[in-house]
């Protein structure tokens, strides 16, 4: 059947490989469904236990295999016996905040002399900058760790080097020919780095870090002689998975246990700062990526986009009661207020993109908006328009950036050559995402020098513009059981998308919003039987707008299932992404 989404999406019914799904079922004993699909994600019998239940020990590689690992491992044990006073910067973002965390909760079992140092996104900009180096060298620091940047900080670390401060780069972001003055650079995004673990965000290499430090202190029998317990190692893939889901990295291979397993750490809520938040989110249900993703995430970030940049940090390390709870509930405050004013924002930057959208780039400024907040709006942008998005802000005549794309064009590459090429002052980021800073005179020279990039590299359009479907369900399969075996192939992100479905031939019984961003939909199939239906407002105005309209129409829709576990009471809904009017 051909669909006609209302979208203009394509929808397309993805093959199952029949012999594999039949040897995966019989060899492993595994329900027909979901050898299905699992055959669809082409996972082998082989490899079938570990995908359903990755385990660490299965894909941890050892960690020296990243280039200046050990040497990193080592000059940082030596500022430990020398007693330097050792200062962690991290990004303002929740990879950033995870990384310093990891690094920080860690080192609180072996040493004290430390602080954490994190830039103010409007005073200090992203990374080490001069101005933090000075306000680092305030407070004594004498060694500096910078985790999920520091790659292309070349003037900071330049001043640190004069200054006498020895710097340790933990990082994931693209990597320029030229690298920073530092002692040891973590990054395996550099050029001469051979340890194909580019796919990590900062929490990850992070961890590996830690990892190789703790070896490194068994090794030469440092809790032996201190008198001190070796810290379990597992007890921080909670700050792991929440870097990884909430940077959007892969979720493949080392990444997809690091969350699979950090949710079970997550569920025993041993982090402080994780276990509050939660409170104040009200998660009272067993936390899974949705919950990372979009309910703890954005509270963390709030902070350093409109608020005060340490506080993501700060939560994540505190282990008072009484601190953990100002800061939760400042930060949800901040979260409400970044909802409102985003808002505001992205009504008119949708209208601008409007007018944009005949360009293979899309490209809107304005020196009002806030700039914490332009990474967000280029990610709604890019939702609704299928194309890389660049939305700008500007103060000083300087122009600050924040950048999405679509798979097919790395735009950390690109904004890397741009700055090559004179047209940035800074940047960089990875192939999704990426951020800069230019002179305003310049942002149409960057326009027309990133469409250019865009035309050479020949994303495919298309594929960006597919809806890909894995099977047809029934209106009475979409229940709990069809439910738990679809969550058998999560955790679901980047890289393992959720399996989606289409439900044919539903009339529209009840239609009511739950809440300004929540519709929700009673649909009847012709023997009677029952669904329930949501939709999320965000980019699906379109679809809303046909359900308002089509009462009486039949549809067919395409989405995911969900639960809803509210006040004890378990629904299985369809969360509706597409639809298409029957004939």
């Amino acid at each position: 059947m051909k669909y006609q989404s209302i979208t203009g999406k394509e929808w397309i019914l993805s093959n199952f490989n029949e012999n594999l799904s039949l040897e995966i079922s019989q060899k492993l004993g595994i329900d027909n469904f979901l050898s299905k699909l699992l055959s669809i994600r082409k996972i082998t019998v082989e490899n079938c236990q570990s995908y359903l239940n990755p385990k660490i020990k299965e894909f941890m590689p050892n960690p020296s295999v990243l280039k200046d690992m050990d040497l990193a491992v080592d000059t940082l044990i030596k500022a430990i016996k020398e007693n330097k006073r050792i200062c962690i910067l991290g990004d303002y973002d929740v990879d950033g905040a995870s990384s310093t965390a990891i690094i920080v909760n860690f080192l609180k079992n072996i040493y004290s002399n430390f602080f954490i140092y994190i830039p103010d996104r409007q005073v200090d900009g992203y990374g080490p900058s001069v101005n933090s180096l000075k306000n680092i060298i305030d407070k004594k620091g004498e060694f500096l760790i910078t985790v999920d940047c520091g790659t292309s900080s070349f003037e900071a670390l330049e001043f640190a080097s004069q200054n006498n401060i020895e710097v340790l780069v933990i990082d994931h972001h693209q990597a320029e020919i030229k690298l920073p003055k530092c002692k040891a650079l973590i990054n395996p995004n550099q050029l001469d780095d051979k340890s194909n673990l580019g796919y990590l965000c900062a929490a990850g290499v992070s961890f590996l870090f830690i990892v190789a430090l703790n070896r490194s202190l068994r090794e030469s029998n440092f809790y032996k002689d201190k008198n001190i317990n070796e810290p379990d190692l597992y007890d921080y893939l909670d700050l792991v998975a929440l870097g990884t889901i909430c940077d959007v990295v892969p979720l493949i291979d080392l990444n997809r246990a690091f969350v699979y397993q950090g949710i079970q750490i997550l569920k025993k809520r041993k982090n402080l700062g994780i276990k509050t938040l939660m409170d104040v989110a009200d998660i009272k249900e067993s936390p899974s990526t949705y919950h990372i993703g979009f309910l703890l995430g954005p509270r963390i970030n709030a902070g350093g986009r409109i608020g005060q940049s340490d506080l993501g940090a700060n939560l994540l390390t505190t282990e008072d009661p009484k601190k953990s709870y100002e800061i939760a509930t400042t930060l949800d405050s901040l979260n409400k207020k970044r909802k409102s004013i985003e808002v505001d924002i992205l009504n008119e930057a949708y209208l601008l993109a409007e007018k944009e959208n005949v360009n293979e780039i899309i490209l809107v400024a304005n020196k009002f908006w806030h700039e914490g907040l332009i990474g967000i709006i280029a990610s709604r942008i890019k939702e609704r328009f299928l194309k890389p998005t660049i939305v700008i802000s500007s103060t000083n005549n300087i122009a600050k950036g924040s950048c999405r794309s679509i798979f097919g064009f790395d735009i950390g590459l690109a904004i890397l050559a741009a700055k090559q090429n004179g047209i940035v002052i800074k940047g960089g980021g990875h192939k999704m995402a990426a951020g800069f800073s230019v002179e305003e005179n310049k942002i149409s020279d960057l326009k027309n020098f990133l469409i250019s990039k865009f035309k050479s590299s020949k994303p495919n359009f298309v594929q960006n513009n597919i809806l890909e479907i894995d099977g047809i369900l029934s209106a009475n399969a979409v229940n709990e059981k069809t439910y738990e075996e679809v969550s058998k192939l999560g955790p679901f992100g980047s890289g393992n998308s959720e399996p989606k479905f289409i439900v044919e031939d539903l009339s529209m019984i009840k239609i009511n919003f739950e809440n300004e961003f929540l519709l929700k939909v009673l649909f009847k199939n012709s023997s009677g039987l029952y669904l329930h239906g949501i939709c999320f407002k965000n980019n699906k105005e379109k679809v809303i707008d046909y359900l308002k309209n089509f009462k009486n129409h039949k549809f067919h829709i395409a989405g995911k299932l969900s639960c809803n576990d509210w006040n004890k009471q378990r629904v299985i809904e369809f969360v509706i992404e597409d639809i298409s009017l029957t004939h």
